[in-house]
């Protein structure tokens, strides 16, 4: 595609430079400093996306962990079209199809009994699920209960409540003071075990911490733990396999609300239809974004366990949610995610990306050798690769080789992942999270075009 047909598709007679130059005066980019020449995508198909100048990327992180049925889905747009022409806007105050019969599916993936309040984003979801908890132990006579229990490295959004409940520092640098009521414990990191301990002789001290903090605190002030099924964002951290339902134990056993985050690892991301699926626990709130809609529209959703609901049905003036989002529940939104939801399941995408998980996890295998790849970690169609000045020290790269890795890798048309911004030292984790149309032969330039760019590192 050359520049011309790409200005004639998106409606503009603007060159790249004048474009570009809009951009530098008026256009506040999202995580850097400043950016005077961004990368300008004007279309895409399937796992790649193409840029103003012609040339196609592969991309290797769908968007922001999001685009999981691939870029130009037609029946994804015309599902919107003719959704915005019957009637664009409802307020969740009302109903509205769409989101009915959302409802109802997510329900049918969750595989249990759940309401489902809609918002925008995952950070309003996370954000809803707090409120939720604390008015739910108010109600139902324990209001002393309004601490959350989060994890360090772990991400859960960018406004004042899901930020506190992250816990990466410079995320938080310069917006602290945040809300109060959030406690963090470490990571279940078996490559540095924060409890210095070898896997199979830990005892699971990483789920046991939360029992020691609950006492510490007092259980009586707990109302729930956050926490997705594996740590992604924060550097792609695997849990031992019994770490879920140990946390799990511990929750129903002081009566605190398990919060799954579900943001990044649900909707066929973990290789099940959601993460802790592969763990096999029930969470009381699970909180969902990102692969809702493939990223077609904003949409996100809390779902509450519909026992617990009941509580919010009281007689009483503030016994009801209130809580308002303006866009939530929006119904073209709600008619993309329906369409992306049939998409995933006739096109058995849930079990292309457990497969291609595997595939690209074990064609990795030889990176293991480098001399500055300490750790390889994946979870379903993730990937993560953490580099190290040394294999013996642990030491994390330096800034440098992390993004010389990236820069090699975007030169020769792949776009990746790293987990940025988050632990001060510790930003030294390649990530790997491609679309689920993702071919056999594109996993094999993946694997190809990051052996190559480690090869450059001296």
């Amino acid at each position: 595609m050359n520049e011309k047909n790409v200005k004639e598709s998106h409606s503009t007679t603007l060159s790249k430079e004048e474009l570009l130059e809009i951009d530098r005066k008026h256009v506040w980019h999202h995580m850097t400093p400043h950016n005077p020449n961004p990368m300008i995508l004007v279309s895409g198909k399937n796992s790649t996306v193409t840029d103003i100048d012609g040339k196609n990327y592969l991309d290797g992180m769908s968007g922001l962990w999001c685009v999981n049925v691939g870029y130009g889905r037609e029946e994804i747009a015309l599902a919107a079209s003719e959704q915005i022409q019957a009637i664009p806007y409802v307020p969740m105050s009302q109903g509205n199809v769409p989101s009915i019969l959302l409802a109802e599916q997510l329900n049918k993936w969750l595989g249990g009994d759940y309401r489902i309040f809609y918002s925008n984003s995952g950070s309003d979801a996370n954000e809803v699920a707090f409120k939720i908890a604390r008015q739910y132990h108010q109600q139902n006579g324990e209001p002393s209960r309004f601490k959350f229990i989060s994890r360090y490295r772990a991400y859960h959004g960018n406004s004042m409540g899901a930020l506190s409940a992250t816990g990466q520092a410079h995320r938080k640098t310069k917006y602290e003071p945040l809300s109060p009521g959030f406690i963090h414990v470490a990571p279940p990191y078996c490559y540095r075990c924060p409890f210095d301990k070898t896997f199979g002789e830990c005892g699971l001290a990483c789920a046991k911490t939360y029992e020691d903090v609950i006492n510490y605190e007092g259980a009586e002030t707990i109302a729930g733990i956050i926490l997705e099924p594996v740590i992604t964002g924060g550097g792609v951290i695997v849990p031992p396999p019994e770490y879920l339902t140990e946390v799990r134990k511990i929750c129903d056993k002081f009566g605190i609300l398990l919060i799954v985050d579900e943001v990044i690892c649900g909707f066929g991301r973990s290789g099940k239809k959601f993460g802790h699926q592969n763990f096999g626990v029930q969470p009381d709130i699970v909180t969902m974004a990102k692969g809702m809609t493939s990223a077609y529209s904003p949409l996100s959703a809390t779902a509450i366990r519909s026992e617990l609901y009941e509580v919010f049905k009281k007689p009483g003036p503030d016994n009801h949610f209130r809580h308002v989002n303006t866009f939530g529940g929006n119904p073209a939104s709600c008619a993309i995610a329906l369409k992306n939801l049939e998409i995933i399941e006739r096109e058995n995408l849930i079990e292309r990306a457990a497969y291609l998980g595997t595939e690209l996890r074990k064609k990795l295998d030889s990176l293991l050798m480098h001399k500055n790849v300490g750790d390889i970690r994946s979870f379903g169609f993730i990937v993560g690769i953490e580099l190290v000045e040394d294999k013996t020290s642990k030491i994390p790269a330096s800034p440098e080789k992390v993004l010389k890795i990236i820069s090699e890798c975007k030169e020769h048309g792949l776009i990746i992942g790293k987990n940025g911004d988050t632990v001060p030292g510790f930003n030294n984790i390649i990530t790997l999270a491609p679309p689920f149309t993702t071919t056999d032969d594109e996993i094999d330039f993946i694997v190809n075009t990051l052996l190559n760019a480690f090869a450059t590192l001296s």
